[in-house]
């Protein structure tokens, strides 16, 4: 049976995107998503989404990653099928949606997809690094060298390391350019490899670089290997809330495959 597709990138973040909602995709078939987001094979991208029907929102998000599984949330993602419910006619230029970590609300203005992330009250600091989870767990550590830094064979050893192990964590390599201002670079389990961008990753960046005090701004541009995003957010003692990931979001090509 052919399946009807669309492609989307938000900053090179790239997904497979399908329209659930009459439930005709299998999602216990591992293989066959890893085969459509294998770019040899399928079609090609970081990780499948599916659209799919809410009770008593407006879609349910249901993501998985290059390798198959399901997985946590994908904030670039997240800002991507909003823009999918937009061209569906699900939605006009907000949204209230489910994902894996509960609910977010969107919008859409002038091409750009802003997604509100869920509050972030843990943060954790060590000499070399900064963990937190922002739906997704993170590891945040800054480098003068970004540039040349092997990222795929460093962030495999810090995914699959101490205190990660099987779980793992996504990777983040930082350096400040400005007050307001950060490059990243993102090694993303589950993709076990460099992606151009990664939602999540960024909005862990801004906190974390807030929390230690690299910015005192509370409006961050982060510049990634596919452009430029923007998060927002309050403090409030130890934590965050109001977190907002701002970027565009783009439908490249939509076609049917076997």
């Amino acid at each position: 049976m052919q399946l009807m597709f669309y492609k989307y990138q938000g900053t090179g973040n790239d997904f497979v995107m399908i329209d659930n909602r009459q439930q005709v995709f299998d999602k216990t078939n591992t293989q066959r998503i890893a085969f459509l987001c294998d770019r040899r094979f399928g079609i090609g991208a970081d990780g499948l989404i599916l659209l799919e029907n809410h009770d008593t929102c407006d879609f349910r998000m249901v993501y998985f990653n290059a390798d198959g599984n399901e997985s946590s949330m994908c904030g670039n993602g997240g800002r991507c099928i909003t823009a999918f419910a937009q061209f569906l006619g699900v939605i006009k230029n907000e949204a209230t949606f489910e994902a894996i970590d509960g609910l977010h609300k969107a919008t859409i203005e002038k091409g750009l997809v802003s997604l509100q992330m869920l509050d972030v009250n843990t943060i954790e600091k060590y000499t070399s690094h900064v963990f937190l989870d922002t739906g997704s767990p993170h590891h945040v550590q800054m480098e003068d060298h970004l540039t040349d830094l092997d990222i795929k064979t460093v962030g495999r050893q810090i995914r699959c390391g101490e205190p990660y192990n099987e779980a793992g964590s996504n990777v983040n390599f930082v350096r400040k350019n400005a007050d307001d201002n950060f490059s990243v670079r993102t090694y993303e389990r589950g993709v076990e490899d460099e992606t151009y961008s990664c939602g999540t990753g960024v909005t862990a960046v801004a906190l974390a670089m807030h929390y230690i005090g690299e910015t005192e701004k509370n409006l961050i541009t982060l510049q990634t290997e596919g452009g430029a995003l923007k998060v927002s957010f309050e403090s409030h003692g130890n934590g965050y809330n109001n977190i907002w990931l701002i970027g565009p979001a783009t439908q490249v090509f939509k076609g049917h495959i076997l």
